[in-house]
């Protein structure tokens, strides 16, 4: 589920069947699924309360709580510490309070185009203000993040694990 900042309007929205299909692939666990019921993530199971404090396991799809400046921090400490899956949040490169902990912990990430998220009726919600990463953390995340950006729907990126000495020019 994704929290977009939309006034008067339902923070709940699903993340679409196409970005399922880029990624061809099924999870295990939903570690934070719809509130309101709606099995739209191939997984094999949901956590069934709250996400940060269920036990996971397997390979997981996390499309977390976006709402409040540092809320992304917990769910992203706690999807790499897991360390197998795919986790997806904006693409806020300057949200420092959680991006760059994020960028410095995964093995790849896909910077989409504007993904339309669908709102609980199943309608398609308008294009957000920003686009969208999806953030791979392990063997089967890594492939499923390449094979989405073959088929072009993203750019991928390799975060470097020690910052190389850049030239001056």
């Amino acid at each position: 589920m994704a929290y977009w900042d939309t006034p008067g309007a339902s923070d709940e929205w699903y993340t679409p069947q196409e970005v399922f299909a880029a990624l061809g692939c099924q999870f295990d666990l939903d570690v934070a699924p719809a509130r309101q019921g709606a099995d739209h993530v191939p997984a094999a199971s949901r956590v069934k309360g709250d996400g940060l404090a269920e036990k996971w396991q397997g390979f997981v799809w996390m499309n977390p709580p976006f709402g409040g400046r540092n809320g992304l921090s917990p769910w992203l400490e706690r999807f790499f510490d897991h360390g197998n899956g795919i986790a997806l949040t904006p693409d806020r490169t300057s949200a420092s309070p959680w991006f760059w902990p994020a960028w410095a912990r995964a093995d790849l990430v896909l910077f989409t185009r504007k993904i339309k998220f669908i709102r609980p009726d199943g309608s398609s919600g308008a294009s957000p203000s920003n686009g969208t990463a999806l953030w791979a953390s392990g063997h089967a995340a890594r492939a499923a993040l390449q094979a989405a950006a073959r088929a072009g729907f993203g750019i991928l990126a390799k975060p470097l694990t020690s910052s190389p000495e850049i030239p001056h020019v």
